[in-house]
């Protein structure tokens, strides 16, 4: 007899699928248990990874919020201030341009003022020389006896000194 070149027995089959067996369980403990807590202690690290993105794109949203408050009231402000600076200089323009009218009409009195005494003046001085040039004619014609000649030379002399 010939003995076969390969042979298979059932005792080699139970031996086979026990080896098999016993080398998942071994492979099932030492090499799928902690690839399995690797594989979840990485899907958690990714969702705190996802969580705190999402915290800080919220936190982000909030302070662009927040500025764009803040900037929209400081624009607010700065207008009110323009606004406040511009009625007071309009305010203070008004007031110069009133006291500066009320000393040109001041001066103006005065002008007319200085005049008229300047012209009272000029007028006083006008009578007095009238009153001296009438005594002094007077004087004249006390002294002597005017003849008709006389009197209209010293009528010329008067107009002329006048005049």
């Amino acid at each position: 007899m010939e003995q076969p070149f390969v042979n298979i027995g059932w005792w080699e089959i139970v031996v086979t699928i026990c080896n098999t067996l016993i080398t998942f369980l071994i492979v099932k403990r030492f090499l799928f248990g902690p690839l399995r807590k690797m594989l979840a202690a990485r899907e958690e690290e990714v969702q705190s990874m996802y969580a705190t993105a999402e915290k800080t794109q919220t936190e982000a949203e909030q302070l662009r919020q927040e500025y764009t408050g803040r900037l929209a009231k400081a624009k607010e402000e700065a207008a009110d201030i323009v606004s406040s600076a511009t009625h007071r200089a309009t305010v203070r323009s008004e007031e110069i341009l009133k006291d500066s009218t009320q000393q040109a009409a001041a001066m103006v009195k005065k002008a007319e003022a200085n005049i008229a005494l300047e012209r009272q003046k000029a007028l006083n001085e006008i009578k007095d020389e009238i009153g001296g040039l009438s005594v002094m004619i007077a004087s004249k014609v006390v002294e002597r006896d005017i003849n008709e000649a006389d009197h209209e030379r010293l009528i010329e002399e008067f107009i002329s000194k006048v005049g």
